[in-house]
């Protein structure tokens, strides 16, 4: 099947600024989702989605693909995914390149190797018609069953409790396995677009992250740590190509 690696790399980082195209351990931070993508060996189309001719610029050094900027409107803090989505994967088809599966590889995810996005392509291929998509999560650190919404001068807790003794008042072992989504990737079939108007759709299969490949860099100190990890050996970044002048 033809499937197209995605990677979002808008320009308007507020938590981490220019984080995209920020040098990590001698690349910027983009080439290492752009290096995965490539060793994945998957891949009919590596694409860059950017509202930025700076990080175009970079992208393409790299070797990935940007078919076009990004309209502005569509890379606000708040602008839906699949907005963009949307938008590239028609440009692409107006130039007759179309795919029956995308996957979102976002940068912040730098370790990420190619070994996870061929898992997860795996997995979806093997699920097939019976999934919509499969998306990276992880076993919560901090359980719902313990958190609360404030009202006023009380607090309720935010899920309903069981009867008997509630969660909140439970040790974690004994609380049941909830998982929360990491950024780290997600694979799609290229329909759910227009059938649910949506990158997910409504069948999601969940694909377990192990150890760092779930690791995100959303805030100054994740960066500092991904520099630490590195720097100690600890964690494996994808092997990068020298890019091209």
């Amino acid at each position: 099947m033809s499937s197209a690696a995605l990677i979002p790399a808008r320009a308007g980082s507020a938590r981490v600024p220019g984080k995209n195209i920020r040098d990590l351990a001698g690349h910027p931070l983009l080439a290492y989702s752009i290096a995965a993508a490539q060793e994945a060996g998957i891949f009919d189309a590596v694409l860059v989605s950017t509202d930025s001719a700076r990080i175009a610029a970079v992208a393409e050094r790299y070797g990935a693909d940007v078919p076009a900027l990004r309209p502005a409107k569509m890379a606000t803090a708040t602008s839906p995914d699949v907005e963009w989505v949307r938008y590239t994967l028609a440009k692409l088809a107006a130039e007759g390149r179309e795919f029956d599966a995308f996957s979102i590889l976002r940068p912040t995810s730098p370790f990420r190797g190619p070994d996870t996005i061929r898992r997860a392509y795996d997995q979806l291929v093997a699920l097939g018609e019976r999934v919509d998509s499969v998306r990276a999560v992880r076993l919560c650190a901090e359980h719902p069953g313990k958190m609360w919404v404030i009202e006023g001068e009380l607090m309720r807790p935010l899920l309903d409790q069981p009867p008997g003794v509630p969660y909140h008042s439970r040790q974690y072992a004994s609380l049941p396995k909830v998982y929360v989504q990491d950024s780290s990737l997600e694979f799609a079939w290229t329909s759910v677009i227009t059938t649910h108007d949506s990158i997910a759709g409504e069948r999601v299969a969940p694909f377990r992250t192990e150890d760092l490949e779930g690791f995100s860099i959303d805030y100054p100190e994740d960066w500092q740590r991904a520099e630490e990890l590195v720097a100690a050996g600890r964690a494996t970044l994808p092997r990068v190509a020298a890019p091209s002048r």
